[in-house]
């Protein structure tokens, strides 16, 4: 794990519209780290993402992303170097098959050569395996874990230094939900920087090394996973 963050947040405020949805939020990830954000609905998780993305300007505060600050750079530019967003709803091409899905995210990260290409799709294939079987498949007929899986894999054909997932258990089983969050631990531990945000606080809690509860927009609580894994009713009071 890298000693110098590849993400500094620091102190950022964030309003949508009049409503002010993010209050004095920081945070750090480093190359290496798998850090969580864990809240409830509406506690402002989607909203921190979006900043960090710059897909929404903060109204106070600073984002740095590998030793430079964001605020000027577009959201598709801070992909190409290296900051991946996985939204909520996946945004996975349906009708498109999922070796095109994979193939759109490579194009994103303009490889060129083939051998490149080839490496990286059975890199893939090995993480999630039934993406091999679904490969000539429509990505819209996978069921919803198939099409996280995909999300996932997608993103990472971008090649990034950092990974964000929006709340990629929504809605999936739990053994799905658990083969999902042990590939983002195996990431983090060959070096890519994750963060993680996610409802499903202890799930996200057993595979994170550093953890924050995000509440009304404010971090409430922040420690090791491990520290806020043992404290179980702690964690959810702040929950609500």
């Amino acid at each position: 794990m890298s000693s110098t963050p590849l993400l500094q947040v620091d102190a950022i405020d964030a309003s949508i519209g009049v409503i002010n949805i993010l209050h004095g939020v920081s945070l750090s990830v480093s190359s290496g780290e798998l850090v969580t954000v864990i809240g409830a609905n509406g506690a402002g998780k989607t909203t921190l993402l979006r900043v960090i993305s710059n897909l929404l300007k903060p109204s106070v505060g600073l984002v740095q992303f590998d030793g430079a600050p964001t605020t000027a750079v577009e959201a598709h530019r801070l992909a190409r170097r290296g900051l991946i967003h996985v939204p909520q709803g996946r945004q996975i091409v349906p009708t498109l098959s999922v070796l095109d899905n994979l193939i759109i995210g490579a194009e994103r990260s303009e490889i060129v050569d083939s051998e490149t290409l080839v490496e990286n799709l059975e890199r893939e294939y090995s993480r999630f395996p039934v993406l091999r079987e679904r490969k000539d498949l429509a990505a819209g007929s996978l069921s919803g874990g198939e099409q996280q899986m995909l999300a996932v894999s997608r993103a990472l054909m971008m090649r990034p230094k950092l990974l964000m997932l929006d709340e990629p258990s929504l809605g999936l089983a739990p053994q799905i939900v658990k083969t999902i969050l042990n590939a983002l631990r195996q990431l983090a531990d060959e070096g890519l920087a994750v963060l993680l945000v996610e409802q499903v606080a202890m799930a996200a809690l057993s595979v994170a090394d550093n953890a924050h509860v995000l509440r009304n927009g404010e971090i409430a609580l922040s420690g090791t996973a491990s520290e806020l894994r043992r404290d179980k009713a702690l964690v959810e009071s702040y929950l609500g």
